[in-house]
């Protein structure tokens, strides 16, 4: 591997798949050097270093292929009382591809931090003018009131139905599909959504499937909150490979045990599921609403 190709790799910020181990190595090598003066006078953490980074380099060629390397544009939707683990979750994924540039696009006019319906809030990296204008991922997180207020600005649909016209991949992760929903992109696809205004996609002309992951030509739909990272991972598979996605399920260590074993109505109590159930009702409806508001 060329030297400018490991300055790269070594100096990259976003790509989690070998940068926390070689800080490791790094600290590691820096316990062995020898006091200045001494025998072996050359760097020898700098050669140690960039011996063991060629090692894991050439092994990653191996193991990866040419799904190592790209040069993908990825812009992820930031609005006021989004819910963060729907973007948290895929921005690990997706800001794990080297190469790749990860956009958080605010929907603001300022560059403030934008809060999440439970208080997190996170830093955009650019408004939607500048953002750019050819992307090879456009993604929706969700959210209830947030969502529901995003999709009445004329302002942000006319951005999405742009960005989603030229767009590799369109994407969403729970009531994020509302959001692609409302600006026409989902008319007689097949998608899904958090389960709790799933139904509601079919008011918009999407024909909602009960499903983890959906698939729909280059639309890609994820369920609720958590079904982020199912999501993620298939789309890592189909922009790198299968092997860049299983190396990435074990870098974050994906392996779900949860200590309540639910998560769909089907699986949960009875008294829990129609107590939430019941609780959902209101929010289905706004969603109804909205696609003949």
């Amino acid at each position: 591997m060329d030297t400018n190709r490991r300055a790269f790799l070594q100096g990259m910020t976003g790509a989690a798949l070998l940068a926390p181990y070689l800080a490791v190595e790094k600290a590691m090598a820096a316990q062995t050097t020898k006091p200045a003066g001494s025998a072996a006078s050359a760097d020898p953490v700098a050669a140690d270093q960039t011996a063991m980074t060629d090692m894991h380099m050439e092994e990653m060629n191996r193991v990866l292929g040419p799904g190592l390397w790209g040069q993908e544009q990825v812009a992820m939707l930031l609005y006021p009382r989004f819910t963060a683990l729907d973007l948290v979750g895929p921005h690990f994924f997706f800001a794990s591809l080297y190469g790749a540039k990860v956009h958080l696009v605010t929907t603001e006019k300022d560059m403030s931090p934008v809060v999440s319906d439970l208080g997190l809030a996170i830093q955009p990296t650019v408004t939607m003018a500048d953002a750019p204008r050819e992307l090879d991922v456009l993604f929706m997180g969700g959210g209830t009131e947030g969502t529901l207020s995003v999709m009445g600005r004329a302002d942000v649909m006319a951005w999405i139905r742009d960005r989603a016209s030229r767009a590799r991949h369109v994407t969403s992760v729970c009531t994020g599909s509302m959001i692609l929903a409302k600006a026409g992109l989902l008319e007689g696809k097949r998608a899904t959504s958090h389960w709790a205004a799933r139904d509601a996609l079919k008011d918009f002309g999407a024909i909602p499937v009960d499903q983890r992951v959906v698939r729909d030509g280059n639309v890609l739909t994820g369920a609720g909150v958590t079904a982020g990272m199912d999501f993620a991972i298939a789309l890592v598979e189909m922009l790198r490979g299968r092997a860049y996605a299983e190396s990435l399920v074990l870098q974050s260590e994906y392996a779900p045990d949860p200590p309540i074993k639910g998560g769909t109505l089907a699986t949960t109590s009875a008294p829990v599921a129609h107590m939430m159930s019941e609780m959902a009702r209101p929010l289905a409806a706004q969603f109804r609403a909205m696609a003949t508001g």
